[in-house]
């Protein structure tokens, strides 16, 4: 089993502070890649070791803590395009002799496109068909590539709708807007963060070279029953639904891109392969914990 002691962090936002703390729970020494000196004070604070660097610019990332390290890769492309300039930038930025002893990338099951009612598993072909999902299936290829050229274990999670504590779509519940009439509502998948914080710790422990995991809670909803459950559960009115043809001119162009694909997404590799036994199995167990903490 991969030892977690030595651990760098790539895009330490709040999935990557979940797992931090879960590091530092097995007395792990965690390390961040920070841009800001706000986002490096804070991270400190919870004692994380903070490095400058900028994804941006590759003559900012020197001598990285990568030798030996699992790296969690949580960092997301930059807007634009189909490739990942950030995922080239970090791979080049590591020496030889150098090496980490694992890299886990937190990709998204986006990359598998429109799936209609059809189950999606570990072996279904990617066929994105966003600019965001084709940026995220190059990182993919460009970790895979790099790991195997540099004989470096790297592992994909391929993960779906992440949601608890601070991730819920307060925002658009308070500002009205609309979600799909149910019977229009395409399926999407969940899984709670801290389930997701550990399932990254299970792949760096568990997880094989070039393995792909699918991360959901293996019950396939729609975002029009999200979104009521979270409304009901914090105090808002129910989102009022609109056909797919109203949804057109009132939604956003993000929003109508995550309404217009479906997928049904099998969990059963994740469980077995990595061993996972999920805190929060169902959409109900999630919420009726995490309002508690919201």
């Amino acid at each position: 089993m991969t030892s977690l002691q030595k651990v760098l962090i790539v895009g330490c936002g709040d999935m990557g502070r979940r797992v931090a703390r879960l590091v530092q729970e097995q007395n792990g020494q965690v390390t961040a890649l920070v841009r800001s000196d706000t986002h490096r004070d804070t991270l400190q604070e919870i004692g994380i070791r903070t490095l400058p660097g900028n994804l941006d610019e590759p003559s900012s990332l020197v001598n990285l803590p990568t030798k030996e390290a699992i790296v969690f890769y949580f960092a997301p492309p930059p807007g634009g395009g189909f490739a990942d300039p950030r995922v080239r930038a970090f791979c080049a930025s590591i020496p030889q002799g150098a090496e980490p002893a694992k890299i886990v990338y937190m990709s998204t099951s986006g990359v598998y496109g429109d799936c209609g009612d059809r189950e999606v598993t570990e072996e279904t072909p990617p066929n994105p068909q966003t600019a965001r999902a084709k940026r995220r299936l190059d990182a993919e290829t460009a970790f895979l590539e790099w790991g195997r050229a540099h004989n470096v274990p790297v592992v994909i999670l391929r993960v779906t709708g992440i949601y608890g504590p601070g991730r819920f779509p307060v925002t658009q519940l308070a500002s009205g807007q609309p979600v799909l009439r149910e019977e229009e509502a395409t399926l999407t998948n969940r899984i709670h963060a801290d389930d997701l914080a550990r399932i990254c710790l299970a792949a760096a422990e568990r997880g094989d070279a070039g393995e792909i995991f699918n991360v959901s809670d293996g019950r396939p909803g729609t975002m029009t029953e999200y979104f009521n459950a979270v409304a009901d559960a914090l105090g808002y009115p129910r989102p009022r639904q609109v056909t797919r043809e109203e949804a057109r001119d009132v939604m956003s162009p993000l929003m109508l891109s995550y309404v217009s694909e479906s997928r049904r997404m099998s969990n059963a590799k994740m469980l077995t392969r990595l061993g996972v036994k999920l805190l929060y199995p169902t959409l109900a167990d999630g919420m009726r914990e995490s309002t508690k903490k919201n």
